[in-house]
């Protein structure tokens, strides 16, 4: 089935997709204004872009089919303008519940953190705060913005990452246990995710490898 998208409203062509490009990871993102108050907000337009330096993107801005703006985006994205640094917190399926009480469309000025029973912790480079309970948290500075329709692709160079204790199986060797990190992608529709716990090992092959397949 082919979609014109030029011929499609904005809505239908969210609501493609986000049903196909899936799973996506969740950037919970903690910034702070110029008064220092903090906010927090769930985004799934999320993934890493570069390793040197570390670049993570985020598409901040219009939620749902119809690509409103609601208040925690407009802060999210005011935030990052006027202080030029945020928290990427990843998000564990016992955290999952405690985002989507983040996500609310609060007014400006409540602490999502607080109304969702969390907890901050300073980070170590920047000054916004990370989330205490998440098992992996970036620290970031803005590196570009970059306005695209509805939303704006946030470029943010990691500074330094925050990982659970109990989830590196080897510090010297940088080891990190994936698997215990328990993380949820976003998935489609309304409300449904995907855990990370359904997983098949596949190494990368050669050349020469993909000949002696083709030839056996």
């Amino acid at each position: 089935m082919l979609f014109d998208f030029a011929a499609l409203q904005k809505k239908d062509r969210y609501k493609l997709v986000v049903s196909t490009i899936v799973p996506r990871p969740i950037a919970w993102m903690v910034t702070q204004d110029a008064q220092g108050r903090t906010n927090a907000a769930p985004f799934s337009f999320f993934n890493v872009f570069s390793n040197d330096p570390v670049v993570v993107g985020i598409g901040v801005g219009a939620r749902g089919m119809g690509g409103e703006e609601v208040a925690d985006m407009k802060d999210t994205m005011d935030n990052i303008r006027a202080i030029g640094e945020f928290t990427v917190c990843l998000v564990s399926e016992e955290l999952a519940e405690a985002m989507n009480v983040t996500g609310a469309d609060y007014p400006t000025g409540v602490d999502e953190i607080a109304m969702a029973g969390l907890t901050t912790a300073p980070s170590a480079k920047i000054r916004p705060p990370r989330i205490a309970e998440s098992p992996v948290a970036l620290e970031c500075r803005l590196w570009q913005a970059i306005p695209i329709g509805t939303h704006n692709l946030v470029l943010g160079e990691v500074l330094a990452v925050h990982v659970r204790d109990e989830c590196m199986l080897d510090v010297d060797r940088l080891y990190v246990d994936t698997p215990k990190l328990n993380l949820v992608g976003r998935m489609h529709g309304g409300g449904w995710y995907a855990r990370t716990t359904d997983r098949f090992d596949m190494p990368r092959v050669t050349p020469e490898q993909v000949e002696t397949r083709r030839k056996g």
